[in-house]
């Protein structure tokens, strides 16, 4: 195999960093340099094969080039290459546990971001189906989901053999994938007299005020999840009211390659979060991706944006905040329940936050309670669990996870992802049924 690029170094001995996405760049769109560097990058990969247990692009590429006569990257025609990017659904997993060839290392591989380069290329080149275009709308569809009236019968629907074939038929969503029931009223309107009065009380890099970014997903499909999360800051004196305004974060859009409507949201939310922010606000949200989104892939996109960096550094994850206050003991630990054995699943996109394992850390503050850590992918994403394209590969990237937690004979389930925990405990037979962190956490308070 000729050598992929210069330098002869062998592994990464630095913690991976990341570059700048050059999306606005006319390069990063050219159909002919994207091929240039999915084979640079390709030739890595199949060199080294350490990303095969990951999620199905890996296996996917190395059956192409196995298959080949050559059994080399040669011997592919690069009009399958489209076959291994629909296959990854950027959990970022190979970039942050696995890959030794992450910058700084001379041969620059960022998977995940290559992926998302050739999903863009493909949007602007071909668009995307209807069905998909829906699907990522995930505020529209929820909003008209959530009305009073069609929201029973949306649901009603989704829980008929006969209306979910016709699911399948017209939007691709899988007849046995479990889909989301919507609620009203939302988590906004259950919420809005959240006024943040109360002390301000700074501990570490929290400010003591905390605004919540309600999310998509929580806020029409499972609002009490961030009712649990308001009480359990009620509970610690932590002032607290919602985002003025909220669009979606952008990850669905951005999964889909869709980055011109992932620049629209930005300049819809980062105006509101920034100004926020500067009048002293902290945020957090109930959904890892969310997080992330405004962590780690606006700053990316947007690197040059003072305000994307602002918000940036304000948003936390819910449990890295209230670990933050614990260690200024500030955090109140007068429980009143145990959780027993607890099965965790860690959700990828908490996971490349970097931050650690910190909803264990403040689970394992309740008496009597013990974790079990499950770190594997759940096989969700957005829609990759939900697709009948690819739900028969999302299953059996759940299979692990499933049998780990069997294997765990845990009083409680959980996944800071509600997508995540609730495809898992599909599998499962919700034996036991998935719980969001913040509930147990409430459930333990007792509040």
């Amino acid at each position: 195999m000729a050598e992929p690029t210069g330098g002869t170094r062998e592994g990464n001995l630095d913690a991976p960093t990341r570059h700048p996405l050059d999306w606005t760049n006319p390069d990063f769109m050219d159909q002919q340099s994207l091929d240039a560097e999915l084979e640079r990058v390709f030739n890595i990969c199949h060199g080294c094969r350490r990303c095969v247990s990951l999620c199905h692009a890996f296996p996917t590429l190395f059956d192409l080039i196995d298959a080949s006569k050559t059994m080399e990257l040669d011997g592919v025609d690069k009009a399958y290459y489209p076959k291994v990017t629909e296959q990854c659904y950027l959990c970022d997993l190979c970039y942050q546990t696995k890959c030794p060839y992450t910058p700084p290392h001379p041969w620059n591989v960022d998977f995940p971001h290559l992926m998302l380069r050739a999903k863009a290329v493909h949007f602007h080149e071909h668009g995307a189906p209807l069905s998909s275009l829906i699907l990522s709308n995930t505020r529209g569809v929820g909003k008209l989901a959530s009305i009073p009236v069609v929201v029973q019968v949306i649901n009603a629907a989704n829980r008929r053999p006969g209306a979910r074939k016709l699911l399948e038929k017209t939007m691709g969503v899988d007849a046995d994938a479990r889909v989301p029931a919507y609620h009203t009223p939302t988590a906004r309107k259950r919420l809005r007299d959240l006024d943040g009065s109360g002390t301000v009380t700074p501990a570490g890099r929290t400010r003591g005020k905390l605004a919540l970014f309600a999310t998509c997903y929580c806020d029409h499909s499972d609002p009490v999840v961030v009712e649990d999360l308001a009480a359990i800051l009620a509970h610690n004196a932590i002032p607290t009211r919602l985002v003025e305004r909220e669009s979606c974060c952008g990850m669905p859009k951005l999964e889909l390659g869709d980055l011109q409507t992932v620049k629209m949201y930005k300049e819809r939310n980062i105006p509101v979060l920034a100004k926020m922010a500067r009048e002293g606000w902290d945020f957090t949200a109930a959904i890892p991706s969310c997080v992330l989104m405004f962590k780690q892939e606006l700053p990316l996109m947007f690197p040059d944006d003072a305000d994307v960096a602002l918000v940036r550094d304000r948003f936390f994850d819910p449990f890295e905040y209230l670990a933050e206050r614990h260690k200024a003991g500030l955090l109140q630990t007068g429980f009143k329940q145990s959780l027993g054995r607890v099965a965790w699943q860690v959700p990828c996109h908490q996971r490349v936050q970097k931050i650690g394992p910190k909803t264990r850390d403040i689970l394992q503050l309740v008496p009597d309670t013990e974790i079990v850590t499950i770190e594997r992918c759940s096989g969700h994403d957005g829609t990759y669990g939900v697709k009948h394209k690819t739900y028969a590969n999302s299953r059996k990237l759940a299979k692990p996870v499933e049998n780990r937690v069997a294997q765990a004979d845990a009083d409680h389930f959980t996944s800071d992802c509600p997508m995540a925990g609730g495809h898992i405990a599909h599998g499962l037979d919700d034996k036991p049924a998935a719980e969001h962190p913040l509930s147990l956490l409430r459930k333990a308070y007792g509040i």
